[in-house]
């Protein structure tokens, strides 16, 4: 059995809300071995797998960790749907709602225009590279949120609470390196090829001819982030 079975087990069983002797009892084994499939001590059978997705009321392909789909769900990119909307207008609601509704479209229009440049500039590994460097950058801030309620079960994550900030940085700092490696001229001569290079020759103007609807959300990005590094050290 893999790693993410005990650790989703305990987690569906804890989001009920119920004990092991309950659960137990309603799998119809034993506290002591749920305990032990739990822990990642026993394997369970086949059988004990299907029985606890029927009782959780998930897939079994999500128990044992292959979707993160509780449906056992696996995406195609036609399936993605597209973001939530908060409210008919696509704007937040609550106190100070007009900044985080402000800073979602500056977000959301910066992107466009990355991800736009990245199918011009053709690269799988620069597109990769970003890709993964952002998806980090989400989940640091998801699990910030998260970890905000000490309710919330840990065991939603498969990397401990105590490591997942060390981690995440230094992959995203090995990552950053790896993309400036590719990319600067002064630094490596197996990078960009010139006619890629030329893909990304870009001035104030041209990004906002080729990009009239999003490029002040960039242009607004870049200086709202500058003010944040230009800040004195505390």
């Amino acid at each position: 059995m893999n790693s993410d079975f005990p650790r989703i087990l305990s987690l569906l069983r804890k989001e009920r809300g119920i004990s092991q002797k309950q659960a137990a009892a309603s799998l119809n084994i034993s506290q002591a071995l749920l305990s032990h499939y739990e822990k990642g001590i026993r394997e369970c059978g086949l059988d004990f797998v299907v029985k606890a997705a029927d009782f959780y009321e998930v897939s079994c392909d999500y128990l044992l960790g292959r979707s993160p789909e509780r449906n056992g769900a696996t995406l195609s990119v036609e399936d993605i749907p597209e973001g939530e909307s908060v409210g008919k207008d696509n704007r937040m609601r609550g106190n100070q709602s007009i900044l985080p509704t402000l800073n979602k479209k500056l977000l959301t229009n910066s992107l466009n225009v990355l991800y736009d440049l990245l199918g011009k500039l053709n690269s799988k590994e620069m597109t990769t590279m970003i890709s993964d460097f952002l998806m980090l950058s989400i989940y640091r801030m998801f699990r910030c949120l998260y970890n905000g309620n000490r309710k919330n079960e840990q065991n939603f994550f498969t990397v401990p609470k105590s490591l997942y900030a060390a981690k995440s940085l230094a992959m995203m700092a090995e990552i950053e390196a790896e993309a400036n490696l590719l990319t600067d001229e002064g630094l490596s001569k197996k990078g960009l090829s010139e006619e890629s290079r030329a893909v990304l020759s870009m001035t104030s103007e041209s990004l906002s001819a080729n990009y009239p609807k999003s490029a002040t959300s960039l242009f607004n990005l870049i200086k709202n982030s500058e003010k944040k590094l230009e800040r004195p050290s505390k």
